[in-house]
């Protein structure tokens, strides 16, 4: 597994399909994966520090991490099949659970928890990004910095999977 951080969340155009884009801490990798509107404000919203009048899904949840006294320790994307990437939550006490990476990374930039990819999926899915593109990735940097999650708004729904596996 690779630790990844979260770069930004932006809209693919001309479909205005929402991505999050990873990075691989210690490589060179990026790793995009489509994702809901929804999802792309959850995790917009926690990386600009937007705290909503009322918590939505993704704050509740950590609310009854608390509130239940359990921590995730991680999130880990471990499969991509068919074009659907699968994530698992990684919580003390041994429990793991399957999620939507989107919520498994939202959830994560609230905890402040790690975000991991088996290396299979970024070698299937992943993008290498050698030191001398690293300008690009600024400038992508700078496109993240200026955008609000307010743009993700009413978007179409992603085909990022169909739900949980059992």
């Amino acid at each position: 597994m690779r630790q990844m951080d979260v770069v930004g969340v932006r809209v693919e155009m001309p479909s205005n399909q929402p991505i999050v884009l990873l990075r691989e801490i210690d490589g060179e990798h990026y790793l995009p994966i489509w994702i809901g509107a929804a999802e792309a404000t959850a995790i917009a919203f926690a990386q600009q520090g937007v705290v909503p009048a009322r918590p939505l899904t993704h704050d509740l949840l950590r609310d009854v991490l608390e509130g239940l006294g359990r921590t995730l320790l991680d999130v880990r994307i471990t499969e991509l099949t068919d074009g659907i990437f699968y994530a698992v939550l990684a919580f003390d006490g041994g429990v793991e659970v399957s999620a939507r990476p989107s919520d498994a990374i939202a959830l994560a930039l609230r905890t402040g928890s790690t975000i991991h990819c088996a290396q299979a999926v970024l070698d299937e899915a992943g993008i290498a990004v050698p030191d001398e593109q690293e300008d690009e990735v600024e400038k992508f940097r700078e496109f993240l910095d200026q955008i609000s999650p307010d743009d993700f708004l009413g978007g179409a729904s992603a085909p990022e999977d169909p739900g949980p596996a059992s």
